[in-house]
């Protein structure tokens, strides 16, 4: 969170609850993209105050930065006529990310509503999937055909409507049948003679992308050629619809963050804002996977260790055994923990008031797993560790070990990085190593603290 964010929440917090008359004066000093951030994390009582506050171009504006939460949190504060407003203000390709989050009745209503073009447009946009080049892409473009001269291309942006002519959106130049045949740039358009043909100064179309393909592929394709946008044609080659640049980047940032949360065994949900269940249910299969692991090797250790005679107590030999299985979770559980801390942070999704809530929930989420490793090592360990006198006892040390030392590893790895973000150090550069090693070595110790004197007490 940067350094002016924080004084926005407590600035909103105070006029929100002491001086509401003064709410208005201060809002149209605030960046809505400020707002859109304050937003993610305010209450439902608060975004409603402030929204039923902004005025029209505000609340335009607040829709061109708020993410999908906000967004769906916002249009349900407007009646239709002021949905047809903003969906009329906005991108084809926004308009159509917020008509995602309204009843259909409600989105009917307003495309019957709006300009029967862009209603038409707006049709053929949702019948893509959201993750193709036609569920990333506008159909708000301008074109003039091969022939024209800069100065025609010009008159023709003019024309356009602000949506059109967005920033470095350029103009393309097509044939009779409105297949893309060059592109040229807003700097070249007010750089160049208007009498000078199109054709002189148009780039190449290296590349077009068709509106099923993936958008990671057309990600890759706005990388690799450089381009400001890409052309998205159909079938026979026209063109429907254009991806910038920045919405290219987008992807990129998307694919990344759920590659990252997918390694670590959670989904690419917001963590923080998740019920405990919930978060326990998605980062359990990995686990699990790490206690069959451990078992197995735990019988592996058996072959190179002692092994105990039936009718002797547990050994120290036994214990050792399972300390892979302790080594793996505790792990696993401080890495998860680190990394949906670290990018939580990076994000702005945990503000400082909700530290204390995101840590007891995180701590919460490891306990509840390390009980549920834990009995089930403990079964585990008690059925195969016959020999042993006090089997039961045993598996049941293992067990609740094992769960503490789970336990302690989610309160590490949710706590450094909140450590180091107090202390101004790069929670991604340090939470990472230092909390593996750390985690390691307390969570092996107080695993054969905990055992040891549990199976002291029992015998």
């Amino acid at each position: 969170m940067s350094a002016n964010e924080a004084p926005l929440e407590q600035d909103l917090a105070v006029l929100i609850e002491t001086q509401p008359d003064g709410l208005a004066a201060y809002l149209e000093g605030v960046h809505p993209a400020d707002l859109a951030k304050w937003a993610r994390n305010a209450s439902d009582g608060d975004v409603t105050i402030v929204f039923e506050l902004l005025d029209s171009e505000q609340r335009i504006e607040l829709f061109h930065f708020a993410e999908d939460k906000v967004s769906a949190r916002l249009v349900a504060l407007l009646d239709v006529d002021g949905l047809v407003e903003v969906i009329e203000s906005l991108g084809a390709d926004e308009a159509v990310d917020l008509l995602v989050h309204l009843e259909d009745d409600i989105a009917e209503e307003v495309l019957r509503r709006v300009d029967l073009e862009r209603a038409r447009g707006l049709r053929a946009l949702q019948t893509y999937d959201s993750d193709t080049a036609g569920g990333l892409m506008t159909t708000d473009f301008a074109t003039v055909e091969s022939g024209c001269r800069v100065g025609d291309a010009i008159k023709e942006l003019r024309q356009e409507d602000e949506r059109t002519i967005g920033d470095e959106t350029g103009i393309f130049i097509v044939d009779e049948h409105e297949v893309p045949i060059g592109w040229v740039s807003d700097r070249d358009l007010v750089t160049t003679p208007i009498h000078t043909p199109v054709e002189d100064v148009m780039a190449g179309i290296p590349v077009t992308v068709r509106p099923t393909d993936d958008q990671e592929d057309v990600a890759i394709a706005v990388s690799r050629y450089g381009l400001q946008v890409l052309p998205v044609v159909d079938v026979q080659g026209a063109l429907v619809g254009v991806v910038s640049a920045e919405d290219a980047g987008g992807v990129y940032e998307e694919e990344a963050e759920e590659d990252i949360r997918r390694l670590v065994g959670t989904s690419t949900e917001e963590q923080t804002h998740l019920p405990v269940m919930v978060r326990v249910r998605q980062r359990l299969p990995l686990q699990v996977l790490t206690v069959l692991g451990g078992i197995v090797t735990a019988n592996i250790l058996r072959l190179a260790m002692p092994e105990s005679k039936a009718g002797d107590p547990a050994a120290f030999n036994d214990i050792l055994r399972y300390v892979p299985i302790v080594i793996g979770l505790a792990g696993n559980v401080g890495i998860q923990a680190s990394t949906i801390l670290v990018r939580a942070f990076a994000t702005g999704e945990v503000t400082p008031d909700r530290e204390l809530r995101v840590l007891s929930s995180e701590v919460l989420v490891g306990f509840l797993m390390g009980l549920l490793c834990g009995g089930t090592t403990a079964v585990v360990a008690t059925l195969i560790e016959t020999d042993i006198d006090g089997a039961v006892a045993f598996g049941s040390a293992v067990g609740i070990a094992i769960a503490i030392a789970i336990t302690w590893s989610s309160l590490l790895g949710s706590s450094i990085p909140m450590i180091c973000r107090r202390l101004k150090f790069d929670p991604a550069i340090v939470a990472g190593p230092f909390m593996i090693t750390l985690s390691d070595i307390s969570g092996t110790a107080i695993y054969m603290l905990s055992a040891h004197l549990i199976l002291s007490s029992a015998g």
